[in-house]
């Protein structure tokens, strides 16, 4: 069974071909992307668990060291830790791409991700029940997480050929945090595992935006019912944001680029109102990408989308 529409799925496969075609790429142009990636993952997916840190002053405490006042000394060590474990994540990439994910793998990612606020049990399963305050779902026993997570890399190994990547690490992702293995930073380790995946097949790494928190919240609750077709769709738009940047940013200044802009702004040369435009970017119909709390598209990727309307209703 497949979770990821066909119109969703040809776009991303030809927004990363068309950024293997771009491969290798220049190594400065990458390093900039990388590191504003990285500042922008640590500060989203802490403040989906509640750190209180601004971008900017994440920027600061990583780039910086420097100590925001009033901020508590927790916010600041969190920061300090994932940006640590993206180093290592790509370190892992550069390295071998083809490096297996494993139990292995996934606790160290929790230990260098908690490893100053929660020292005890940084790498470690927890050995007691817990209730996730926000979710319905009761993880499982404490004495089944072992066997739990042995049966999660088993399932992934048998999927990897299977599936596609994308469906693949999104379900990945949801199975980590359904199974809860440890007593704290499971959100954070579910999103750099299946970033891993995403990484290894070529695509940038893949931010879970702050501003979507609620919408985050609500696909991962749909999945612990066995509804996975919002959540695999939320991740997929998720990525293609992350490939329009990269194509954005490192599309050679001679090939013609799209420019993206806001909705109200594209919507005034279409007979298509804004609020529609909404719709049809949350739905994945429309090519469009989140930068803060707006939805970015081009013009030619409304052409798109009403080319393929037209050639929908003529099959139909």
């Amino acid at each position: 069974m497949t979770y990821l529409p066909l119109i969703i799925k040809t776009r991303l496969e030809e927004k990363l071909s068309k950024l293997n075609k771009l491969r290798p790429l220049p190594k400065s142009a990458v390093q900039k992307l990388r590191e504003k990636f990285q500042i922008e993952m640590t500060y989203n997916s802490n403040a989906i668990e509640g750190n209180s840190l601004t971008l900017k002053e994440t920027f600061l405490i990583i780039n910086e060291g420097i100590t925001v006042k009033g901020k508590p000394l927790k916010d600041h060590l969190e920061a300090k830790d994932h940006h640590t474990a993206l180093v290592y994540l790509y370190d892992l990439i550069d390295k071998d791409k083809k490096h297996t994910t494993s139990e292995i793998l996934i606790r160290n990612l929790h230990q260098i991700i908690i490893r100053e606020t929660d020292k005890e049990w940084a790498g470690r399963y927890r050995n007691a029940n817990v209730i996730i305050g926000r979710a319905k779902h009761i993880p499982p026993n404490a004495l089944q997480v072992p066997q739990k997570m042995r049966d999660l890399i088993i399932w992934l190994n048998s999927q990897k050929s299977k599936m596609n990547i994308v469906e693949l690490s999104a379900l990945l992702h949801h199975k980590l945090v359904y199974i809860h293995p440890f007593f704290d930073g499971n959100g954070r380790t579910a999103r750099l595992t299946m970033n891993l995946l995403l990484m290894q097949a070529g695509y940038p790494l893949v931010i879970i935006l702050k501003n979507d928190r609620k919408k985050y919240y609500d696909v991962l609750d749909k999945a612990d019912s066995g509804g996975y077709e919002p959540l695999v769709k939320f991740i997929a738009q998720s990525v293609e944001r992350s490939l329009d940047i990269y194509l954005k940013n490192l599309t050679p200044a001679i090939q013609k680029q799209e420019k993206f802009i806001t909705l109200t702004d594209v919507s005034k040369n279409t007979s298509f109102s804004a609020k529609y435009l909404n719709l049809l970017a949350r739905q994945g119909k429309l090519e469009a990408h989140k930068e803060g709390r707006n939805w970015l598209t081009s013009k030619e990727a409304i052409k798109r989308y009403l080319k393929n309307r037209t050639r929908q209703r003529k099959i139909s």
